[in-house]
């Protein structure tokens, strides 16, 4: 039994949920958070129902956040999900199900194979209440028409009390049925005692529909003998009309993060131990398991392929278009297209340790960020329905004595006409329909507010090492103390080297594994390391126990790191890079290593150039090497041999004289910089995503994408204050003209739903990451 978070009535949790309650069930949606064994945390990623503005995601999140376990919530309307982290000690995945279902909402697991089932039927319901709705509302302006064009006393009033019944009867269908969710979310509010845009809409439907009742009952009443039910009827098909519209809107820019996030398969066939293939659910798969994924299939897992060829399209994992070709023992990633032949792979990494699985985790955790307008939209929307409410009240009252029909329909377009929706969806739909435009081009965001700090931003300082260069970099020449062969400096290298993942170190690794296989030179695996040690942006050192002629503390890295001065070596291209192995006893060898500038490395500098920014290089190689790639590429500003701490007294500066700085970086070895810059992008290859620490992680690597994505979100910020001006403005006028009875109900309808019509398809324009964005 649970609290409610809003009575102090017990909650007892849904019986048919418990079989999420055990953890290979609940792993299914969600992974482990933190890095306290003591306490082990869970993120869950859940899908509500129900939404319907900003105030409904404040009472989940507030109703949530009261309850035993629960570390927090996180809820995007826009994308009816939320981030909900919890501890198994306190609390099960049922009890959070129940609680979210006493506030009147529905949620499931986001990876529950019924959601795309669930979301078609209640799409085919709204379908059909909007259906019933506009078929009634014809035929009431049918019934209504005669009245428009007559003058009082040209109809008799049998004739007009009759037209009066028979719109009647037709808009009882659009009250039972097409209102049934506005009537059913408003008594959800009134039994917790709390208000959202449904409650609101519920009240002017009901007034709208009692007051042109008793207006048919009994036209020489109290309530008079003018009805309303053309208004009603045009009311409600307006704003189903708008809400079908804007869930199908809604769907098309979120369609590539949506695309992405559901192309791993349910089933694929798996090889049985005699050989046979049996299709079985995707979850049912095991590393090492042998697969066979037929032409057009996505990849299930990352894995190798063991039999036949095929090419695969990864263009959604790296924005690269153009299908690479794989073949025997090549690997395939989870969420690629087989575009080739059907072809065997074994499994080597499932689920969520997989890339795709990783880039899934990233989108839903950005999805449901909330960026700091939306925050402060988030605050404003349940005042703001009260103040309407109250409003409603007023307007009515100053009417009663006069009009009491009159009075409640004024009140009645004053709670119709209020738009919040337009207020709360603003930031999210915009930034949403930007975030979907970089999945496509293979840029992923971690948060969201992100958008609005690269739009502002007037300073970008890069990395060199696999941010400028390629990560493709060769050992070009080796100079060794005398005694020392080149084989064996370069086999106590990579022995130290193979612990890191820094481009350099892997470079290096890979220079001793070709020399190994042409020259059969000493294998590093005999190499004894103890105390293996990396100091970020500098270096690496290590005690080797089994060497007796190089015996001691080894360093490998930049010659302030190692301690070498005045050293004089012979540089074979104005670019390499040099690094130095030494021991105890000095220096024992230098690496010369060459790495090639990126294309295009050159045009986007003028680029950023070109729009007013500053650019600076920041290094930990030397002058000459730094000079050098800073002339060629048109970087007046940089800095040579700086250590970690160095870049971050750089940052430190530049922000105390009010720069706003993006940093660019490899993601994996300016962990600090990029935690501390206003804005960060790291590369995505080759660092798992995982440790990438950056706002911003282009999948492919291409820097060239950098001035697009800040011309597209300096365009998302436009449009989020056209929005949120539009919002103001619409209800700064029509609040006033429904409260002076200016505004009829139906025209209140019309505007409510046209508000948020507009908000939603001016985000629409941000789905198109254009190079002139």
């Amino acid at each position: 039994m649970l609290a409610n978070a809003y009575t102090s009535e017990a909650v007892t949790p849904n019986p048919s949920w418990a079989i999420l309650d055990t953890q290979d069930q609940w792993q299914s949606f969600s992974q482990p958070f933190g890095d306290n064994p003591a306490e082990p945390l869970v993120q869950s990623n859940l899908l509500l129902d129900g939404l319907r503005c900003a105030a409904c995601s404040g009472i989940v999140e507030h109703g949530l956040s009261n309850l035993p376990g629960i570390v927090s919530v996180r809820v995007s309307m826009s994308k009816k999900r939320a981030v909900v982290v919890w501890s198994p000690a306190l609390t099960r995945p049922s009890s959070i199900l129940s609680a979210i279902q006493t506030m009147g909402y529905s949620a499931s697991p986001a990876s529950h194979n019924e959601n795309q089932l669930n979301a078609t039927k209640k799409n085919q319901a709204a379908f059909w209440r909007w259906l019933v709705a506009g078929f009634c509302m014809m035929q009431v302006m049918m019934y209504a028409s005669p009245t428009y064009f007559t003058k009082t006393g040209e109809i008799s009033a049998d004739i007009l009390h009759l037209l009066n019944w028979a719109a009647w009867l037709l808009s009882l269908p659009v009250l039972l049925f097409s209102c049934s969710t506005f009537f059913s979310n408003a008594f959800r509010d009134l039994k917790l005692r709390q208000i959202s845009m449904d409650l609101p809409v519920a009240i002017g439907i009901a007034i709208t529909f009692i007051v042109s009742s008793a207006a048919t009952f009994d036209p020489s009443g109290w309530w008079g003998h003018v009805v309303y039910f053309d208004s009603l009827t045009m009311f409600v098909f307006f704003l189903l009309s708008a809400r079908l519209i804007e869930v199908k809107l809604h769907a098309k820019t979120l369609g590539s993060m949506e695309s992405l996030v559901s192309r791993i398969p349910e089933s694929i066939e798996r090889q049985n131990l005699d050989g046979t293939f049996t299709r079985v659910l995707n979850s049912q798969l095991k590393i090492g398991d042998i697969a066979r994924v037929h032409l057009g299939e996505a990849f299930p897992a990352d894995g190798k392929i063991v039999l036949g060829s095929t090419k695969a399209d990864e263009s959604l994992l790296t924005g690269e278009s153009t299908p690479i070709q794989k073949t025997l023992h090549d690997n395939v990633v989870a969420g690629s297209y087989n575009l080739g032949q059907t072809v065997n792979i074994v499994l080597e990494t499932i689920g969520e340790s997989t890339q795709y699985g990783q880039i899934v985790h990233l989108i839903n955790q950005a999805a449901t960020e909330k960026p700091r307008l939306s925050q402060l939209a988030d605050r404003i929307a349940r005042p703001f329905l009260l103040f309407v409410m109250l409003s409603a009240i007023v307007a009515g009252a100053l009417l009663w004595n006069v009009d009491h029909a009159r009075a409640l329909m004024t009140a009645a377009a004053v709670l119709i006409v209020t738009c919040p929706c337009a207020l709360s969806l603003a930031t999210p739909a915009a930034m949403l329909a930007s975030a979907s435009a970089f999945v496509k081009r293979g840029i992923l965001i971690r948060r969201l507010q992100a958008i609005e700090s690269i739009a502002d931003i007037d300073t970008v300082i890069f990395d060199k090492t696999g941010t400028l260069t390629d990560n493709h970099i060769e050992v070009s020449a080796i100079n060794v103390k005398e005694g020392l062969t080149e084989g064996h400096a370069l086999a106590l290298a990579a022995a130290i080297a193979a612990h890191s993942m820094h481009p350099v170190s892997r470079a290096l690794v890979n220079a001793h594994a070709k020399n190994v296989t042409k020259n059969n030179a000493p294998q590093s695996m005999i190499i004894s390391l103890n105390d293996i040690q990396e100091e970020i942006g500098a270096g690496m050192r290590a005690i080797l126990t089994n060497d007796l002629t190089y015996s001691g503390q080894l360093k490998l890295g930049s010659a302030k790191f190692c301690g070498l001065k005045n050293l004089v070596t012979q540089v074979t291209d104005k670019l390499d890079q040099l690094v130095y192995l030494t021991n105890n006893g000095g220096w024992l060898a230098t690496f010369s290593l060459h790495e090639a500038i990126k294309a295009n490395t050159a045009l986007t500098i003028a680029q950023l150039n070109n729009a007013k920014l500053d650019v600076e290089l920041l290094s930990g190689d030397q002058l000459h090497t730094v000079e050098n790639m800073a002339r060629e590429i048109g970087i007046s500003k940089f800095q040579a041999a700086c250590s970690p701490h160095d870049k971050l007294l750089r940052l430190q500066t530049l922000k105390q004289q009010g720069k706003k700085v993006l940093m660019v970086g490899d993601g994996l070895n300016d962990g600090p910089i990029l935690a501390s810059a206003h804005v960060s992008i790291a590369m995505g290859k080759g660092v798992p995503l995982a440790l990438a620490h950056a706002d911003y992680i282009l999948l492919n690597g291409d820097i060239s994408q950098i001035p697009q994505l800040i011309r597209h979100a300096q365009k998302t910020m436009r449009v989020i204050k056209q929005n949120i001006a539009w919002a103001i403005i619409y209800n700064a006028v029509c609040i006033p003209l429904a409260f002076f009875g200016v505004l009829s109900a139906w025209l209140a309808g019309l505007g409510m739903a046209i508000s948020s019509l507009i908000v939603v398809a001016n985000a629409l324009r941000l789905t198109q990451f254009s190079k002139t964005s």
